[in-house]
C-alpha cells in the first residue's frame, strides 16, 4: 500500500514511527529505484538527522518533521548546490535558504536531499547534461 504525507506526518507525530526509522525506509527506497529513474541527485540524510534533533516542538508542526526533496530549481536550501541543472552552475552554493524552503520547514518538513531539474527550467523533460536524464 503507498502511503501520503499526511499519514506518514501522523505517525511521526503519534511516535508509530521514528525519524530514524523514516529515513531508512526512504534511503531503502531510493536505493532500489534511483540507479533506474535518477530523479534524486543529492541525499542529505546527516544534515536532516541534524535538522531534525535540533528543531524544537518539530511534532506540533502540521508535517511533524516529515523529509522531502527539494527541486534543485529555485528551492535554495543554505549551502546546498544551487545548479539549476546547468554545467554553468555545477560548483554554486545557496548562500542562503530562501524564503519557500524556510516556509516548508516552519511547517515541519526537513529537506532531505535534491531532485534532478531540467536546464534552467527550460523545458518539460528532465534531460540536464549536467546530471543525466530522469526516466
Amino acid at each position: 500500500m503507498i502511503y501520503d504525507a499526511l499519514y506518514w506526518a501522523e505517525q511521526l507525530k503519534k511516535q508509530k514511527i521514528s525519524f530514524e526509522e523514516l529515513l531508512t525506509l526512504i534511503e531503502n527506497k531510493i536505493e532500489k529505484e534511483n540507479p533506474r529513474i535518477n530523479a534524486l541527485i543529492t541525499f542529505a540524510k546527516e544534515d536532516a538527522k541534524k535538522q531534525y534533533k535540533a528543531s524544537k516542538d518539530i511534532g506540533e508542526t502540521p508535517f511533524a518533521g516529515l523529509p522531502l526533496p527539494l527541486k534543485m530549481l529555485g528551492q535554495d536550501k543554505k549551502g546546498w548546490l544551487s545548479t539549476a541543472g546547468s554545467h554553468l552552475l555545477k560548483t554554486n552554493r545557496a548562500p542562503a535558504s530562501n524564503h519557500f524552503v524556510q516556509a516548508l520547514e516552519t511547517a515541519g518538513l526537513i529537506p532531505l536531499g535534491q531532485t534532478n531539474a531540467p536546464e534552467f527550467g527550460f523545458k518539460n523533460v528532465t534531460d540536464p547534461t549536467i546530471y543525466g536524464n530522469t526516466h
